[in-house]
């Protein structure tokens, strides 16, 4: 049987859930004692724990039961009971689980619960803000040709459908704070032809009041993220913690130990002061667009 995976809203129900029993200051087995005389039994100690830690789903008349032991105000009781209802509720990705791996999975719907995104890529512009042509050449190379065109088109249709966040009105416009290294602008993906175009998007974005685009240029030397590319999300519950995400050629790594993410903050706030400021960035990305664009009509007369 494969590992029950639980969504951001069955994470973020568990969550308040213990935190609202830690706030009682009542052990789990004092809850479960508490509860079981006016359930027949239904509830354990297991069982709560699964609970909290969202391995195990919960119903209405649960939480229902844990809100009057707690003394939940109605409002509150109405707001968690609203995230029960949803708490099983898939996205757009679960479309193409055929095509996309569970960890990809995972990182898109923490990406639509995000508030904002501080993201670090040292070789490739971040997904998010690729046009179509350089998404599906990074995408064809990095599958090896193990699969066949058509999956390539289907993730490349997944990855415009993310990049939909930057524009979306509920909530709000995902924000981005994107660091992108001066080898990602350089490094011609495609074709100078296509990394021109991609410049061209990357300065249309930054209009964007929700995007802020920096370059980390070759002088800056080593820093701290030389290890690689990492993304630190933050959402707006403040009982859910912000997560790291690092990508691997064939996995995953997600972060949330709280002195872990605090040194890829300060390691991300590092590289922010070592980058080029925004101005300085876009005028290297306008003045590399021109550059790729000159190579491409000289690729072109020979």
């Amino acid at each position: 049987m494969p590992e029950r995976r639980p969504t951001i809203r069955e994470r973020k129900l568990a969550a308040e859930l213990r935190r609202l029993r830690e706030r009682s200051t009542m052990r789990l087995d004092q809850v479960v004692a508490e509860l079981q005389a006016a359930s027949e039994g239904r509830w354990s100690t297991p069982k709560l724990s699964r609970i909290e830690t969202a391995a195990q789903g919960i119903k209405t008349s649960d939480v229902n039961q844990l809100c009057d032991l707690y003394g939940v105000t109605p409002e509150k009781r109405g707001a968690l009971l609203a995230l029960t209802r949803t708490a099983r509720q898939r996205g757009w990705w679960d479309a193409y689980a055929d095509t996309i791996h569970t960890d990809y999975a995972a990182y898109i719907e923490l990406e639509s619960e995000a508030r904002s995104l501080r993201c670090y890529n040292a070789l490739m512009i971040n997904g998010l803000l690729q046009t179509e042509e350089y998404a599906h050449e990074i995408i064809r190379v990095g599958l090896m040709q193990f699969a066949p065109l058509s999956e390539v088109d289907r993730r490349v249709e997944v990855r415009r459908t993310r990049q939909a966040l930057l524009t979306r009105r509920e909530p709000e416009p995902l924000r981005v704070w994107s660091i992108i290294d001066e080898a990602a602008v350089r490094r011609v993906i495609g074709s100078p032809a296509v990394m021109a175009r991609q410049c061209d998007h990357l300065l249309s974005l930054s209009e964007h009041p929700t995007v802020m685009i920096q370059v980390l240029p070759f002088h800056a030397g080593a820093h701290p993220a030389t290890t690689g590319a990492f993304v630190h999300m933050d959402f707006p519950e403040h009982h859910m913690p912000d997560i790291v995400y690092i990508d691997g050629l064939t996995s995953a790594l997600y972060v949330d130990d709280d002195t872990q993410v605090h040194t890829y903050s300060l390691a991300f706030n590092q590289l922010a002061m070592a980058a080029l400021g925004v101005d300085e960035s876009l005028t290297m990305i306008s003045d590399l667009a021109k550059l790729h664009r000159k190579r491409h009509i000289g690729v072109d007369e020979h």
